[in-house]
């Protein structure tokens, strides 16, 4: 099994239909999903957890046919918080193993469907299997241009602002950035999704309603759908339903984008900051290399 199948994505009439009336509407470029209930659809149905998290796996190589279909670019999920090393060390042992067989059973059909991986999230975290396999991904599709997918991996939104400001203050310390270049932007372009379009829609299943910790930096203008469906059951009509909320509140999203795009300085005719961004790029680049090599 993987991510991204290689079969053709078999829609109903109705379902084709209910695609084409909803892209008569805005549709959002870049959705989130916290992909919560994996656990809790595992006990309904007398299963182990880790049978939870495969089942879930499986449902997000649904997502990433639908969206595509749908019109939406970039998709970002939550795939394992910091906070989720303090479960058992059996489930954390199966859902690294879980991990890394997906990567390594999906790169062909990446490239198929011209998908880009980026994992985001503090990757010195992990175990050196786990990197090597996420550093040989990330490296391998960086060209593609279809479809942007981000997995958050060892993520906290709180970890990535820290690890944001500690980069710039480094930069401060190496004389590559002086106090006049510290403002929101520059944390912005140094968070690990630097290089990623804003969050239209954000999406959580289960009927949690709250983020934890998850792209809080990242959604000021963005549209919150929450949903009671635990993710293993989330079907194309909950995502239309999600698009459709979004269409219902694109108005107001649109006005807070532009408040917040008006309100925040731009780089511009800064060198010194385009030296030090640059240098940051390559930094990251060759740490995937070095990860990509690890044994």
């Amino acid at each position: 099994m993987s991510w991204i199948r290689n079969e053709e994505l078999k829609l109903s009439f109705f379902e084709n239909l209910a695609i084409k009336i909803i892209k008569q509407g805005p549709i959002p470029k870049h959705i989130a999903f916290i992909m919560d209930g994996n656990r809790r659809w595992a006990t309904n149905f007398n299963l182990n957890k880790s049978e939870g998290h495969e089942f879930g796996s499986e449902k997000l190589s649904k997502i990433l046919k639908w969206c595509p279909k749908i019109g939406i670019k970039e998709v970002t999920v939550y795939a394992f918080s910091i906070e989720n090393f303090k479960r058992s060390q059996d489930e954390v042992n199966a859902i690294m193993k879980l991990f890394i067989r997906k990567l390594l059973e999906k790169e062909q059909e990446l490239h198929e469907k011209g998908i880009k991986v980026k994992v985001i999230g503090n990757l010195d975290m992990l175990p050196n299997d786990v990197q090597k396999v996420v550093a040989d991904a990330m490296l391998s599709t960086k060209d593609n241009s279809k479809l942007n997918l981000n997995i958050a991996f060892a993520y906290t939104s709180r970890e990535e602002i820290t690890n944001s400001i500690k980069t710039i203050v480094e930069g401060v310390e190496n004389n590559e950035l002086i106090s006049e270049d510290l403002y929101n932007v520059l944390i912005d372009e140094c968070m690990y999704t630097n290089q990623s379009s804003p969050v239209d829609l954000l999406v959580r299943t289960s009927g949690e309603m709250r983020f934890s910790d998850f792209l809080l930096w990242q959604i000021p203008s963005t549209v919150f759908y929450f949903t009671e469906t635990l993710w293993p059951d989330f079907t194309l009509w909950h995502l239309l339903a999600a698009v459709f909320y979004y269409q219902r509140n694109y108005t107001q999203a649109k006005a807070l984008k532009e408040y917040f795009n008006q309100t925040r300085p731009a780089i511009t005719n800064n060198p010194r900051v385009d030296i030090f961004l640059a240098n940051l790029e390559e930094k990251r680049h060759a740490k995937l290399v070095e990860m990509s090599q690890l044994m």
